[in-house]
């Protein structure tokens, strides 16, 4: 007998299976087409929205060493290898390490500069702040990511809900 619980388990499983398939695929290339994206958009002055919180970041991490204009090409250039990295499949595991490595300056200004990150220090982010806290999706999806550079799979159950 064909009840709609079965149905439902049948349809399930179907989904279940097409985002076990593909989720990794897509998640792969929106991260980079997101990172390409976002590299790009340094590479023209004052377009992007991250540039001067990412230049007075370099410029304490690197005790104002680096000049505006090789940490700001420097951010792009690494950005967009993160991304096409992503986008093509190619050197997974570079390609992780050096997001990771990206995150971890991302992340710094949160130490470096809390009091331009939230409006009331801690709880209420500024969107610059909002911009940083969001990379923790970005984190989680980079290690979903990485587990499957040495032929990791998502499965899906094929088991039907029991009655």
């Amino acid at each position: 007998m064909d009840t709609w619980q079965s149905r439902f388990d049948r349809i399930d499983i179907r989904f279940t299976s097409w985002m076990a398939r593909y989720g990794v695929l897509m998640l792969r290339l929106s991260l980079g087409t997101v990172f390409f994206w976002f590299g790009v958009l340094k590479f023209v002055p004052d377009l992007s929205a991250a540039q001067d919180l990412a230049l007075r970041t370099i410029d304490q991490l690197t005790f104002g060493l680096v000049p505006h204009n090789i940490s700001i090409v420097t951010l792009a250039a690494w950005e967009c290898l993160i991304g096409l990295g992503l986008i093509l499949g190619l050197y997974m595991r570079v390609t992780l390490l050096l997001l990771w490595m990206q995150m971890l300056g991302t992340i710094s200004p949160l130490f470096l500069f809390p009091a331009a990150l939230f409006i009331h220090t801690p709880g209420v982010p500024t969107l610059e702040g909002q911009y940083i806290i969001k990379n923790i999706i970005i984190v989680a999806a980079s290690i979903v990511i990485g587990a499957t550079v040495r032929g990791g799979k998502i499965v899906a159950s094929t088991k039907e809900t029991p009655q």
